[in-house]
C-alpha cells in the first residue's frame, strides 16, 4: 500500500516537472527568438502574418550564411533574382537558405519512399534513389528562380508590341522620349515592363543619361528581344536619327515577330498532341471499340 502510494508520488511529480520544463521551454523559445521575430514581422508592413514571418525566419537563416557565400554565385544569383522583379526583397543568401531546407526536406522524403519500397528496391538502388532527392531538392529553388524569371520574360514579351505602338505614337505626336516614356507608365497595359519603365524614368529623372538608363533597363529584365530595341534606340541617339522613326520601324519588327512566334507555337502544337494522343486516348478508344469483342471471344459467345 505504502509503494503504491510512493510511486503514485513520484509518478505524479515527475508529470509536473516534464509539464513544467515543457512550459518554461516554451516560454523561453518565445521571449528569445519568436516575440522578437513577431515584431520584426509587423515591421515589414506585409498583409499576411505568416508571409512576414517566413520572411524573417529566411532573413535570420540567411545572415548565418553570408560567411559562406561565393562571389560568384551570390553574383548570378541576385542577377536572377533582379531578373524575376526582386521576389519580394529575397537575396541570395536566402535563395542558399531555401536549398539547404529543400536539401533536408526531400532527403527525407527520398528516405520515407525508399523505406516504402524496400521490399522490391535493392539497397544499392535506394541510396541512390535517396540521393537523387537530395540533388533534387538542393537545386529545386534554383529552379524556381530560374521559372519566375521566364514567367517575367514571357509577360514582358507579351506586353511589348502595345506599349511599343503607345510610346511611338507619344513620340510621333511631338513628346519628347522622357515624356512619351511617362505616357506609357501612366496609359500602358500594367506589367513588369511598364515597371521596368518606371524604374527607368525615375533614373533618368535623377540625372542618368538615356543611354545609360536604356542600358541598365536590358541588363535587369535580360530579354534579347528588349536588349535589341534598346540598342536600336542607343544607335539612334548616338547617329542622331529620328527617335519616331526608329520606333516606328522597330513596333513594325516586333508585330512581325509576333506572328511569327504564333506561326511557330501553331506548327509546334501537333507534334507535342502526338504523345498524349498515343498514351492516353488511342488506347481509350481501342478499349471501347474492342473491348466488347475482346470480352466475346475470351468467353466463347463470338
Amino acid at each position: 500500500m505504502g509503494g503504491d502510494l510512493v510511486g503514485g508520488i513520484m509518478t505524479f511529480l515527475s508529470f509536473v516537472l516534464v509539464l513544467g520544463f515543457g512550459f518554461f521551454l516554451v516560454y523561453g523559445v518565445w521571449e528569445v527568438a519568436l516575440k522578437k521575430s513577431l515584431s520584426e514581422a509587423k515591421e515589414l508592413e506585409e498583409r499576411s502574418t505568416m508571409k512576414a514571418m517566413r520572411k524573417v525566419f529566411l532573413r535570420k537563416l540567411g545572415s548565418y550564411n553570408r560567411r559562406f557565400m561565393w562571389p560568384k554565385y551570390e553574383a548570378k544569383v541576385n542577377k536572377r533574382i533582379v531578373s524575376a522583379g526582386g521576389l519580394d526583397g529575397l537575396k541570395a543568401e536566402e535563395v542558399l537558405t531555401l536549398q539547404e531546407l529543400a536539401l533536408v526536406f526531400f532527403t527525407i522524403l527520398g528516405i520515407v519512399v525508399t523505406n516504402f519500397l524496400r521490399s522490391d528496391l535493392d539497397i544499392q538502388v535506394g541510396y541512390w534513389l535517396v540521393g537523387l532527392f537530395a540533388l533534387l531538392g538542393f537545386y529545386y529553388p534554383k529552379i524556381w528562380v530560374r521559372d519566375q524569371v521566364k514567367k517575367r520574360q514571357f509577360k514582358i514579351i507579351r506586353e511589348l508590341p502595345y506599349n511599343l505602338d503607345l510610346l511611338t505614337l507619344s513620340v510621333e505626336a511631338g513628346l519628347d522620349f522622357q515624356a512619351a516614356v511617362g505616357t506609357v507608365v501612366k496609359k500602358g497595359k500594367q506589367g513588369p515592363l511598364v515597371e521596368e519603365m518606371d524604374l527607368m524614368l525615375k533614373e533618368l529623372r535623377i540625372g542618368k543619361t538615356r543611354q545609360v538608363a536604356l542600358r541598365e533597363m536590358a541588363d535587369r529584365v535580360a530579354l534579347p528581344a528588349l536588349s535589341q530595341f534598346v540598342a536600336a534606340l542607343i544607335q539612334a541617339d548616338r547617329m542622331g536619327t529620328s527617335l519616331g522613326k526608329i520606333l516606328r520601324i522597330q513596333s513594325t519588327q516586333m508585330r512581325i515577330e509576333r506572328t511569327q512566334r504564333a506561326e511557330k507555337l501553331a506548327n509546334e502544337a501537333p507534334v507535342k498532341m502526338l504523345f498524349p494522343l498515343i498514351a492516353c486516348i488511342f488506347p481509350t478508344v481501342f478499349m471501347i471499340l474492342f473491348g466488347p469483342i475482346v470480352y466475346q471471344f475470351m468467353s466463347g459467345d463470338f
